[in-house]
């Protein structure tokens, strides 16, 4: 396998979900195209239906309160042209999921001279965030023994994490794991999937 060079952000999806009365409201919008709307609510030519605020289908039986509202996590998703690289964001936690190649080489759980730069990059984001704890995850494709993929991802991930070291302020706390081809992100029947699945994943909650 050649070593990929990291590539640029661009801004994939953002999602919002909205709990309330014990229903759920969901919009999705695309940073490429333009506003999206839920199924059946698409402008249109037709007027508004006018709605009777007396009917007795929207009033509440006696005795009934409305649940409180909340808003549930909001998601970023950002990855680069390649699929390379991808950055999961949320209110509660940040992610960034590096293919393998990208950082290693064929079989390999020594760092190449590229992946150096990336990953100092990812640290100074834990200490931006001033991150207690930090998760370094490492996942292989289903080719070879389930054995070998253990080993192989564990290495890589103990890699990450001391490489990370080298650059995060402070004491976090760390877990450092391999799950060789458990949670798989994509189908590991075709070479475009088992790429994806071969990744080091580091994790970490946002600050307050």
């Amino acid at each position: 396998m050649t070593n990929a060079t990291p590539m640029p952000f661009a801004a994939a999806v953002t999602a919002l979900v909205v709990l309330f009365s014990g229903g759920a409201l969901t919009a999705t919008a695309h940073a490429e195209d333009g506003p999206s709307y839920p199924p059946g609510t698409e402008p249109n030519d037709k007027a508004p239906v006018e709605v009777d605020a007396n009917h007795p289908g929207l009033k509440m039986v006696d005795g009934a309160k409305l649940a409180e509202p909340k808003v549930l996590d909001i998601k970023m998703i950002v990855e680069d042209e390649d699929g390379e690289e991808v950055k999961e964001e949320s209110n509660q936690e940040v992610k960034f999921r590096l293919q393998s190649e990208v950082l290693f080489g064929k079989d390999s759980a020594k760092l190449n001279s590229k992946s150096h730069a990336r990953i100092k990059e990812i640290a100074e984001e834990i200490n931006k965030q001033n991150a207690s704890e930090v998760r370094v995850f490492g996942f292989t494709d289903n080719l070879g023994s389930y054995e070998h993929g253990m080993k192989l991802s564990n290495n890589r991930a103990k890699a990450v994490h001391t490489e990370l070291v080298k650059s995060i302020e402070g004491s976090p706390t760390y877990q450092v794991r391999g799950y060789s081809e458990d949670y798989p992100v994509a189908d590991n029947s075709t070479e475009e999937g088992r790429k994806k699945n071969r990744r080091v994943e580091i994790s970490f909650p946002r600050g307050e």
